[in-house]
Formats: structure tokens, sequence, C-alpha cells
């Protein structure tokens, strides 16, 4: 995994002492990104940017292909993108959500298992 042991959503802070940091691409949050909206996603890009050039992280994963095309107006697929923010490599992993359960558990795993893998490495 990405942190040794689990954390509890109130732990999200937390994540910062293992290497890790969690934003969101979009600056409402919604029930499923079926209810955003491109404004949604007005100026994700620049911030993302902005934020990768600040703490440069080795990588930066989009938890669900609509988060990563509503900051880049770009149709994603699962795994590492040729794009770059500054030396920041991006990966696009499945979405965790409920309405995603026609991808199942072990599909969805690799993926987060791949981008540990990869992250490790860097």
């Amino acid at each position: 995994g990405f942190t040794p042991r689990l954390l509890a959503p109130d732990e999200q802070f937390d994540v910062l002492q293992f290497g890790v940091g969690l934003t969101n691409a979009a600056f409402r949050t919604t029930r499923g990104s079926g209810d955003l909206r491109r404004a949604d996603f007005a100026g994700a890009a620049e911030r993302l940017d902005d934020l990768a050039r600040e703490l440069r992280p080795g990588w930066l994963a989009f938890v669900g292909k609509e988060a990563y095309r509503g900051a880049f107006g770009e149709r994603p697929k699962l795994s590492e993108q040729a794009r770059r923010l500054v030396e920041t490599r991006l990966f696009v992993l499945p979405s965790t959500s409920p309405a995603n359960a026609a991808v199942p558990y072990a599909e969805r795993l690799r993926w987060f298992r791949e981008l540990a893998s990869r992250a490790s490495g860097s």
C-alpha cells in the first residue's frame, strides 16, 4: 500500500508523513462524478500545476477518469499518462465509487498496486 497501515478518514492529513498528499481536482464535493459540471473544474489544471511546482511530488494520481478529464479536458486510459506537470508523472486509477461496481475489486486493486509499485521505485 501507500501507507504502512490503513488510515481512518479523519486521519487524512496524516498521509503527509508517509510522503502522500491528497487533493481534489474539482472544487465542489458531490455524491458522484455525474453530478459535476465543467465549471467545477475551472482552474484545476493550473492549481494542480502550481502544487506540482511547489511540492515536487514524483506522482499525482487521479481516482477516476472523470477527475483527470475534468482537469485537463482529455479522455484518459487507466495507467500512467503522457502529460507531466513539471516533472510530476500523472496516473489515472479506476474510480472507487460504488457506481463503478462493474469493475471488479481485484481489477481496481491491481491498478492501485501498479501505481504503488511505480511510486516506490521513483
